[in-house]
């Protein structure tokens, strides 16, 4: 990823999750900050300004809108990534609607981790395929 593009903001509260993502982040991006609650995703965001923030969807409490509007406000260049165990279409769509720019399963990590990445890049959206159905 280019220099501009070269810190992202990780926030999940698996911290095993955390740590598997952020190897496969690693080698994309100069610095990789993780977090695990809403305050630190906020305050991170604000502070570092990061070009993509992925976030688990088990964080936004049910308000997605609301805590994607909260990050654009503290850092309204970032891209959102957005992380989900949920397969259903209806969910990835309202991720998308809520202004994430891409939604990743994450048992497709591996996988669909670096194609969202590349979509970001050329200011695409991406749904991991399993969501696309």
């Amino acid at each position: 990823m280019n220099a501009e593009c070269s810190v992202v903001l990780l926030a999940d509260r698996h911290h095993g999750l955390r740590d598997s993502v952020r190897g496969l982040l690693e080698t994309e991006f100069d610095t990789v900050f993780m977090v695990a609650d809403e305050a630190s995703l906020l305050e991170g965001a604000g502070r570092l300004r990061p070009a993509i923030v992925m976030l688990d969807m088990s964080l936004c409490g049910g308000d997605m809108g609301g805590l994607l509007e909260r990050v654009r406000a503290r850092s309204p260049a970032s891209r959102v990534v957005m992380l989900t165990v949920h397969d259903e279409r209806t969910v990835a769509q309202a991720a998308l609607l809520a202004g994430a720019g891409a939604v990743v399963m994450k048992r497709s990590l591996s996988t669909d981790l670096h194609p969202a990445l590349d979509a970001l890049r050329e200011g695409k959206q991406y749904l991991s395929p399993g969501l696309s159905k």
